[in-house]
């Protein structure tokens, strides 16, 4: 990632860097300055002082800002009213300058960025640790033996890098207590955090399955409106993210309701409070399908791999957990901890469908799905 963000620094552009709190955002962006010979300026727009600055509107106080720097670099920019629009009046007025900007909520959480930046701005999202570059660190051997425990402590940083695990137990649960909705909290201005906790573990016990809202409406008591407003918005902070039905209209698909995944497995096992080893868990198929379909989703990036995501079923219960659609053309993958996907779906699939590929994605051939 460092690579790529090096040689995506242009003149006259926004680099923005999105991504969930914790995950190294700031240290990846820090690392990234003592690499680049251009004379920059590093900005936390969390001071106040700053953040009244870079909502001013005034070419003159911006351009004070960026001085005779080269480089400017924002962080939490999601803290800046009319960040876009600021951004927009920088890259117009000092065309010679980079920008970066990093964010922790999707920009159009709170400031509306893609609209003033359109044709000016290059996006990025950092994810926790991905499993390939586990691998890099600590070798294909250990990272394969050691798959128990990313599959139940997922990827942030800090998890990672702590061994003991009632201090990871303890960090997972100060990271979803004070980190993960400070950005709804503050930005939105949601007040009842805990039907967002409550929403939150209704989904880590629906991974694989398809989510309706009603019901969920129904169980937390808000409307169906308010759980709709809050799934968009846990998405826009980047803590779960949405899957869509697959269709082209044939009569035994299902495609209206969708399914959701968490960002991190570690997130997940503690909002529900479980961190139990697999051989003592019911819920090994959540935690795998969860995993291959964020890890996937780290390796598509990393490869600049453009794919549409979606799962496939029937009212037959046939059903294929990930259809990823690029290049004209559909690859299916079934994910199952062992076996292999069954001949009837396959069939079923293929039927309808001339053009796919199929295979399955076991413990013991993830490892060229997720990189």
């Amino acid at each position: 990632m460092l690579a790529k963000l090096e040689e995506a620094i242009t003149p006259g552009k926004v680099l923005v860097l999105y991504g969930p709190r914790q995950v190294g955002k700031t240290t990846l962006v820090t690392d990234l300055l003592a690499r680049t010979s251009l004379q920059h300026r590093f900005i936390n727009a969390d001071e106040l002082v700053y953040r009244e600055a870079l909502s001013s509107q005034s070419r003159q106080t911006l351009g004070q800002l960026l001085g005779d720097n080269r480089l400017l670099v924002i962080d939490e920019a999601q803290r800046v009213p009319n960040i876009g629009l600021n951004l927009k009046i920088l890259v117009d007025s000092f065309p010679a300058a980079s920008i970066i900007a990093t964010g922790s909520a999707s920009f159009d959480l709170a400031n509306k960025i893609s609209e003033p930046l359109t044709g000016r701005a290059l996006t990025f999202t950092l994810y926790p640790v991905s499993y390939k570059e586990i691998q890099k660190t600590i070798g294909a051997f250990d990272a394969h033996s050691q798959l128990e425990r990313w599959l139940v402590w997922g990827g942030y940083p800090a998890i990672i890098t702590t061994e003991n695990p009632a201090a990871r137990e303890k960090l997972l649960g100060e990271l979803v207590g004070a980190y993960l909705y400070r950005d709804l909290l503050e930005l939105e201005g949601v007040r009842r955090s805990e039907k967002i906790v409550d929403l939150l573990r209704l989904l880590a016990f629906q991974i694989g399955s398809q989510v309706s809202l009603a019901e969920l409406a129904s169980n937390l008591s808000p409307s169906r409106d308010t759980v709709e407003r809050y799934l968009d918005l846990l998405e826009k902070v980047f803590v779960i993210f949405k899957v869509r039905g697959f269709s082209r209209n044939l009569r035994k698909e299902i495609s209206k309701n969708s399914r959701y995944y968490f960002y991190d497995n570690g997130v997940r096992n503690s909002l529900i409070l479980n961190f139990n080893p697999l051989n003592l868990r019911s819920d090994l198929g959540q935690l795998w399908e969860n995993f291959l379909m964020i890890e996937r989703r780290k390796a598509n990036q990393v490869a600049g791999r453009s794919a549409n995501t979606y799962f496939w079923r029937t009212y037959d219960q046939k059903e294929i957990d990930c259809i990823e659609e690029r290049g004209g053309r559909l690859y299916g993958f079934e994910f199952k901890w062992q076996g292999e996907m069954k001949k009837a779906t396959q069939r079923e699939f293929i039927a309808a469908y001339s053009n796919a590929e199929l295979a399955s994605i076991h413990k013991d051939n993830f490892e060229e799905f997720v990189a």
